[in-house]
């Protein structure tokens, strides 16, 4: 156990729900952000209390709110006195075909992958410096490898991936910066492009022959910020060898 804050965004459910759970069993004290999901981010905060009094919060904001991230890391270190990571983990996800690219999808899209990781480590920086801490951003292997029908959302992705490069250079030596990149881990919701079909295919594809879980992802996110104090500016692929192949 340990005194450590980390500030997760999209804490709520799905990955980021289990990248909390898993720190806050390793000793961490949360501050979990959520947008919509109040109700599952105070359900989520009042069982880790229950197992520890006091160790978890729950900040809601729309990350597209750009003067409010700034509030986040202010009421997480008022509340707890220090901040020794940021997990950028919230993510809008949904396709963006050529032909039908609106501004609305980019701002959503490069908001809340790119703009929002960028100005929230900026307000984060002063802190983590004065702890050694660290940065944890979630980006996808199809950063690297664009996935059909997802244009914007595979810029964002890969401008987020950029953003961890270059802040590994900007915030050394007394920040990490690294990144996690799944692949086919939780499936998104409510998207048709995800068809039963494809998902078979996908599955059969992968060389550990199982999706991923968010335990996965945050057994990964731990080892970065707890486990290693010697690498910056990496991204470590979490996709049961998917890249490989693709």
């Amino acid at each position: 156990m340990h005194d450590k804050v980390v500030l997760i965004t999209g804490a709520a459910r799905r990955v980021g729900a289990g990248i909390a759970r898993h720190l806050h069993e390793h000793g961490w004290r949360l501050a979990l952000h959520c947008r919509g999901s109040r109700a599952e981010a105070d359900d989520l905060a009042e069982q880790l209390n229950a197992q520890r009094a006091g160790s978890t919060m729950v900040l809601q904001a729309d990350l597209l709110d750009n003067e409010r991230l700034p509030g986040l890391v202010d009421a997480t270190v008022a509340a707890f006195g220090r901040l020794d990571a940021l997990v950028n983990n919230a993510s809008s996800f949904f396709p963006t075909e050529v032909g039908e690219v609106t501004e609305a999808a980019w701002h959503d899209l490069m908001g809340s992958n790119l703009k929002a990781p960028l100005f929230l480590a900026q307000a984060a920086a002063p802190h983590l410096a004065a702890c050694g801490g660290a940065i944890v951003g979630i980006v996808d292997i199809h950063a690297e490898r664009p996935m059909k029908s997802h244009l914007v959302y595979n810029l964002a992705k890969a401008g987020h991936a950029q953003l961890i490069r270059s802040l590994a250079i900007e915030l050394a030596p007394k920040v990490r910066v690294n990144g996690v990149a799944p692949g086919s881990n939780v499936w998104p919701e409510g998207d048709s492009f995800f068809d039963s079909k494809l998902r078979t295919e996908i599955e059969a594809s992968i060389p550990l022959q199982r999706t991923g879980t968010p335990d996965d992802i945050a057994r990964t996110v731990r080892f970065l910020l707890d486990d290693a104090p010697y690498i910056t500016g990496q991204i470590i692929a979490v996709d049961g060898g998917r890249s490989v192949v693709l």
